[in-house]
């Protein structure tokens, strides 16, 4: 059996290099996301994009909508269409302007799912609508997915009274949110065990 020992300076030169890189990636990834939010703070909002899990938000959205005819509502998986038809309808939301899709199954499939029929529908900037307690989450993911199609969006958060979700979530998600980038794999399949 060998057994190395570094020696004090070579270690403490590991470290230092370590540490600078963390500050150097952390020091970039800071400011790019600063860009994106100021650059998108100047584009109008064309959409409102709704992310399904909790009625409040539909509900947010749908007066949102309507103090606002110009934009269009974009729902992923939200409540069942009857309930969505009936609650946007109720607040004089014309059906030519809702767009409900079922397709996602978690945060990270809201944002994969509909990037692509957002973009085709020529839209560059959303108002992003969900509870706040899940907006650092959908943020992280939308920089990643939204950005990577040149999409910008306005975080509105619907207050739920909860506590803001565990970082270990975020992280997660956003390795996804990279991985369907990179690979067009979402990882769905592989967070079963914690819930989205």
């Amino acid at each position: 059996m060998v057994l190395r020992v570094i020696s004090s300076k070579k270690l403490y030169k590991e470290l230092k290099i370590s540490r600078i890189f963390w500050f150097l990636l952390g020091l970039i990834l800071t400011f790019w996301i600063s860009y994106q939010q100021f650059a998108g703070s100047l584009e109008t909002p064309q959409a409102l994009f709704v992310l399904g899990g909790a009625i409040e938000r539909e509900v947010f959205a749908a007066e949102f909508a309507r103090q606002h005819p110009q934009l269009d509502i974009w729902v992923s998986s939200g409540t069942n269409p009857e309930y969505a038809d009936w609650l946007f309808s109720r607040s004089g939301i014309s059906q030519t302007r809702l767009h409900l899709d079922y397709d996602a199954v978690d945060t990270v499939t809201n944002f994969t799912t509909m990037v692509d029929k957002l973009k085709s529908h020529g839209i560059t900037s959303v108002y992003l609508v969900t509870s706040d307690d899940h907006m650092l989450r959908a943020q992280v993911i939308g920089e990643i997915v939204l950005g990577s199609r040149g999409i910008n969006f306005k975080p509105m958060p619907v207050p739920s009274g909860r506590s803001p979700e565990p970082i270990e979530k975020v992280i997660r998600d956003g390795i996804r949110a990279i991985l369907w980038v990179t690979t067009g794999y979402t990882g769905a399949g592989l967070v079963a065990p914690l819930s989205s």
